[in-house]
């Protein structure tokens, strides 16, 4: 079974707004709208993480890579990404007149102090996010710093390893998980949400 593990990064939108707190933000205040600055992604179980971003790549070449993995993929791993990152991409796959993908997403269901990411990862003892300087690093990839730009590659490149290693933990907690044991020679006896064939409680 393919799994691909995937994280995206969004420039912010641009907008003119009168104050900073409470704001409704009207479309004709919009300046930018936010896009895909860069993603990375990962197949489950492998050491290379692939990533673009448009410090390099276009931005048809960025969106229609992620494009064909995501279409290549049994099942797509995300944090968030029923919320965020696929209807992110699904904008981009659309503005571009690609067809709809039709991804499988693993969900997670814990009542922890936070679920961020960050939280959960060290809750299960699994190292956390790369820091950096918070919005000035957006705003500094945006205007082509390169410094700024390796930055976001390496922490981009983190939060996929890093959610790789949280889903198989949390794996076995997964409801609607696709079963990986179709995909064995030995369907009867093979673990549906990881393909094991050592069977235990």
């Amino acid at each position: 079974m393919k799994k691909l593990i995937l994280d995206i990064e969004t420039a912010p939108h641009r907008v003119y707004a009168w104050g900073l707190w409470d704001q409704n933000i009207y479309i004709d205040q919009i300046e930018e709208p936010g896009y895909t600055l860069c993603w990375a992604a990962k197949w489950h179980g492998k050491n290379k993480v692939m990533f673009k971003g448009l410090k390099k790549d276009t931005r048809h070449d960025m969106i229609k890579h992620i494009f064909d993995l995501v279409e290549e993929a049994d099942a797509v791993i995300h944090y968030n990404g029923t919320r965020f990152d696929m209807p992110t991409l699904n904008q981009e796959f659309v503005n571009l007149g690609l067809p709809k993908p039709e991804p499988r997403v693993a969900r997670k269901q814990f009542r922890l102090p936070s679920n961020k990411l960050d939280y959960v990862a060290r809750f299960l003892e699994v190292e956390g996010k790369l820091q950096h300087k918070g919005m000035s690093l957006w705003r500094d990839c945006m205007a082509g710093n390169k410094e700024a730009w390796a930055i976001m590659k390496a922490y981009n490149i983190q939060d996929v390893n890093l959610l790789e290693e949280v889903y198989d933990k949390l794996l076995p907690w997964i409801d609607g998980h696709p079963n990986v044991a179709l995909y064995s020679e030995d369907t009867e006896h093979a673990c549906i949400k990881c393909g094991s064939h050592d069977l235990q409680k």
